[in-house]
């Protein structure tokens, strides 16, 4: 029996195949083998296959970073998987250069596609002009006045915190995981003020309705940093075809946030045209933006008649809001009152000065003002956000070939000095946050310590950090810096301003027990019960005065 000829289009098809294949091999050489960042310093990698990443998974209190910068400069390199290089900087200029040019420096096409697939069409997971489009329409929800309405939403949902430990400290003391129940305010905090949608997870009563079911398993089981899937899927697309318990996941998160988020924006509108018609409006203009929750106000600005169609959101880009303000308004708030309560604990002093202002107040019910005129509350949430961001490094990469500047030259491998770094384009780049927040250059040799006084008089170094608020990278900073910031600085204050007046807090287990666990957000967790998850076990008992 002979053998028949292939036909043209199947070797058309072949030759399609081995050219886009070639094509590919050629891009991952030119990363690895021609990139010029070769020349710079940096650890040794263990794995041809897996780089450094499972050095870096497997680290625990984040201090790899601090190590790698001490050993090798200010500027270094590692290997992610298949040996890619990775240009880590703890340079401000450097910083300052890649943040300040977000569409020259995105953030990498794998982590794009992930974040799209858990969040839709948000503020988080859209790049170019059309993250300004949606930026201009979210911006006037997130100013100083529209926060200073939903303060009394972050107060009296605190207030029930309170109530709901008040309630098990009435022997005297009760051991609490905080981590959980912080969480469980922070969701129901963004619930109500974010969409007016009642999570009701403080109510140890009540049943979890379907949006938080969703929401949690949208976020249970988070690839970790070490894993190849995800770079894998997007070398090989064919492989998203697979079916796996995780997609089954996505798909479900996503058609509940579909549909309720659908729901909720029809509503929101149909509210929004009723109220108009009820004053004998003839449009809705931008003046009309107090008092709502954040998605209200979205919706309002969206729909002003001196918005031009062209600058309109979509349907499908106002919902996808809603899971980002879940993920930006919910785990990040309480992962940080969270590091706010441990470092409390630790340092006892600290809490007894702080409760002492907080009881300079005579309101149990403070406003924005109220809130923002007490300076070592501020000082605690701002050494908070410095010691323990909730993100510890962003990755970024370089969309075309670019130089970088620099500060400070450095000294590359073979003894040449350089002012500046070459990046090839598919070069990635680490902006280390909590490096440089612990940075004993830029803070002193105490560094390390939680140290709210320090905020009085700040090092003169630190001015030059890139960062939006504080001069701190925790809400990044240029163009794509977070623009929540206002509503989880006020947020974290009162919810801290309620329960440190009511509560003094200790350890339940002994500290060295309790470590970072990056899986992206950096949260707590018991070396000794590492099957439990993210947990911060303390003390609690009811404050009175002498």
């Amino acid at each position: 029996m002979g053998l028949t000829t292939p036909s043209p289009e199947i070797g058309a098809l072949l030759l399609t195949a081995f050219l886009y294949g070639a094509w590919r091999f050629y891009g991952f050489l030119r990363v690895v083998f021609l990139t010029p960042l070769g020349a710079l310093p940096g650890p040794p990698t263990p794995s041809l296959v897996y780089g450094n990443m499972k050095e870096i998974a497997a680290m625990d209190d984040t201090l790899l970073p601090d190590t790698w910068f001490t050993r090798y400069g200010k500027n270094l390199i590692d290997r992610e998987f298949f040996m890619r290089p990775r240009l880590w900087s703890l340079d401000p200029r450097a910083i300052h250069h890649v943040l300040s040019h977000p569409n020259d420096f995105p953030r990498p096409e794998e982590a794009q596609r992930g974040i799209r697939d858990l969040l839709g069409r948000g503020l988080l997971s859209v790049w170019g002009e059309e993250h300004r489009k949606q930026r201009r329409i979210l911006n006037p929800a997130f100013g100083p006045a529209q926060i200073r309405d939903l303060t009394h939403i972050f107060v009296e949902k605190s207030i029930e915190l309170r109530e709901y430990w008040a309630n098990a400290t009435r022997s005297g003391t009760a051991r609490v995981n905080v981590n959980s129940d912080l969480s469980k305010l922070t969701l129901d905090i963004i619930g109500i003020a974010g969409f007016g949608y009642d999570f009701n997870a403080l109510n140890p009563e009540g049943t979890p309705n379907e949006l938080s079911m969703a929401f949690r398993k949208l976020f249970m089981g988070t690839p970790s940093i070490s894993s190849l899937g995800p770079v894998l899927r997007l070398w090989f697309p064919i492989l998203k075809r697979i079916r796996t318990e995780r997609g089954a996941t996505l798909e479900y998160a996503s058609q509940t946030f579909q549909r309720i988020g659908t729901q909720l924006v029809e509503d929101r509108k149909a509210a929004i045209l009723k109220e108009a018609s009820e004053k004998h409006l003839q449009g809705i203009g931008r003046k009309d933006l107090q008092g709502r929750d954040l998605l209200t106000l979205l919706i309002r600005a969206n729909m002003a008649q001196d918005v031009p169609e062209s600058q309109r959101l979509s349907n499908e880009d106002v919902i996808g809001q809603i899971p980002t303000f879940l993920l930006a308004g919910h785990e990040t708030t309480s992962t940080s009152s969270t590091w706010a309560l441990y470092s409390l604990s630790k340092y006892p002093k600290v809490q007894q000065k702080l409760r002492e202002e907080l009881l300079s107040v005579s309101s149990d019910t403070p406003t924005m003002e109220e809130l923002s005129a007490l300076p070592y509350l501020d000082a605690v949430v701002t050494e908070t956000l410095r010691l323990h961001p909730p993100i510890a490094m962003l990755t970024r990469v370089a969309a075309q070939d670019d130089v970088i500047p620099l500060n400070e030259p450095f000294t590359d491998r073979h003894g040449k000095l350089h002012s500046e770094i070459r990046i090839a384009k598919g070069n990635k780049i680490i902006v280390p946050i909590m490096a440089m927040h612990r940075s004993r250059e830029l803070w002193g040799e105490d560094a390390m310590e939680f140290k709210p006084e320090r905020w009085q008089q700040p090092p003169e170094a630190i001015s030059a950090i890139p960062g939006v608020w504080g001069h701190l990278l925790t809400f990044i900073g240029g163009p794509r810096a977070c623009i929540g910031y206002r509503f989880s600085i006020i947020e974290l204050k009162a919810i801290l301003f309620t329960l440190v007046r009511a509560f003094e807090f200790e350890f339940a287990v002994p500290v060295d027990d309790i470590i970072i666990k990056t899986a992206p957000l950096g949260r707590p967790s018991l070396l000794s019960e590492p099957e439990k998850g993210y947990q911060l076990p303390l003390i609690l008992k009811p404050y009175k005065a002498a």
